[in-house]
C-alpha cells in the first residue's frame, strides 16, 4: 500500500472531528466527576438517585450513574465518529437525546424518586444548550453526509 492510500483511510470528514471532540468531552466531564474538587459534596455522592448531593463544579447535579452515562455517551459518540454518516447520526440523535433529558427535568421533581440521575435547573440548561448546540452541528457539519 503507498503511503497517499494510507492517508485517504485516516482522512477524517469535519462532522467526523466535531463528532469525536464532542464525545471527548463528555468522557471528561464523565472522568472529572469522579475528582474530589472538582465535585463538590463529593462525599455525598450516590449511585443514582436525587439523594446524591454532588455537584460537577459546584453547579451541576450528578451521581455515579450520570457521570457513567457521560462516559457510555463518549464511547458511543467515539464508536459512531469513525464514519461521516456514524458522527451525523450521533450529534443528530445525541441532540435529541439531550432535549429530551431536558423536558425531563422540566417534567420531574428534583426530590422525585423519578429523578434518578439526577438532574437539576443548571443540568436542564445545560441539556437544552447541548440539544441545540449537537443539532445545529449535525445538520451544519453534516450537510453533505446522507443518514
Amino acid at each position: 500500500m503507498a503511503p497517499h492510500d494510507v492517508a485517504h483511510y485516516t482522512r477524517r470528514t469535519p462532522v467526523q472531528v466535531v463528532a469525536a471532540v464532542v464525545s471527548l468531552t463528555f468522557f471528561l466531564v464523565g472522568v472529572l466527576g469522579f475528582v474530589p474538587g472538582v465535585t463538590s459534596e463529593y462525599n455525598l455522592m450516590t449511585f443514582a438517585g436525587h439523594e446524591s448531593g454532588a455537584l460537577l463544579f459546584g453547579l451541576f447535579a450528578i451521581s455515579v450513574l450520570h457521570n457513567l452515562v457521560h462516559l457510555a455517551f463518549a464511547v458511543v459518540g467515539l464508536t459512531l465518529a469513525r464514519t461521516a454518516t456514524g458522527a451525523r447520526a450521533f450529534l443528530l440523535g445525541g441532540g435529541l437525546t439531550y432535549l429530551v433529558l431536558g423536558g425531563y427535568g422540566l417534567i420531574v421533581r428534583p426530590g422525585s424518586a423519578a429523578n434518578f440521575l439526577p438532574v437539576n435547573s443548571a443540568d436542564n440548561w445545560l441539556h437544552f444548550g447541548l440539544a441545540v448546540g449537537m443539532i445545529v452541528l449535525g445538520v451544519v457539519f453534516g450537510r453533505s453526509t446522507k443518514i
